[in-house]
């Protein structure tokens, strides 16, 4: 793994669990990495401090673990990362009664410890959008390690990355399905939030298909227009 080595001082923000690294707080690097590689930040005595996401641009590495000796190649990685989104999830109640809620954001990018990665589930699909070269380029490991997580509770998952990368880069990749369901896959499903129907389209549907942070502004909503 090509290795980037900051410059005196500008290890501080890691050691606060900043997940960005600015191009100019950069000294050198030991090769040429290409834009979405796994390199390795080293302070400038050479020790490791954690594994990020290149690409070239003023924020020149993103932060996806602060333990050096962690491979973000295995699945258990991602399992990991979305074993612990999810408990939180369930720490916070947004999952108590799936009957009323089957929508939800598991991956909220930095929020959860991975700069660039979007993961929204919609009942029994997983939409993932991908705004960094670096997760795109793991997205089917991303794919298996959901699946892996939530077992049979999800039985499709759904790349919306072409809108949410770079543009240049962007050009090279559709949309599509990374795990298709066993039958024949719909643009638009069905969820329930809060006890209220929403139809969500992730193929058409902006972003990726329904606005989840607008939850209790459509719970207010709710109690204005009763028997409406």
């Amino acid at each position: 793994m090509i290795s980037l080595t900051l410059k005196k001082g500008k290890e501080e923000p890691l050691r606060r669990f900043h997940p960005w690294i600015f191009s100019g707080a950069v000294a050198s690097a030991d090769d040429q990495p290409e834009d979405g590689d796994l390199v390795t930040i080293r302070n400038c005595r050479d020790e490791a401090l954690a594994i990020a996401h290149f690409q070239n641009g003023s924020i020149m590495a993103r932060v996806v673990s602060f333990d050096p000796e962690s491979d973000p190649t295995e699945p258990i990685f991602w399992e990991k990362k979305f074993e612990n989104a999810l408990a939180a999830r369930r720490a916070l109640g947004l999952l108590a009664d799936e009957k009323r809620t089957d929508c939800f954001r598991l991956i909220h990018a930095e929020g959860d410890g991975l700069p660039g990665l979007i993961v929204d589930i919609y009942g029994k699909t997983a939409v993932v959008q991908c705004h960094s070269i670096g997760m795109w380029r793991q997205n089917t490991l991303i794919a298996k390690a959901l699946c892996s997580v939530f077992g049979k509770k999800i039985d499709a998952v759904f790349d919306k990355s072409a809108e949410s990368l770079p543009p240049n880069f962007a050009k090279t990749v559709k949309n599509g399905y990374l795990i298709s369901p066993k039958k024949e896959p719909s643009a638009a499903a069905v969820v329930v939030e809060n006890g209220h129907k929403f139809e969500v389209d992730w193929v058409g549907g902006q972003k990726t298909g329904f606005f989840l942070d607008q939850r209790d502004n459509r719970s207010l909503l709710a109690d204005f227009v009763k028997k409406k």
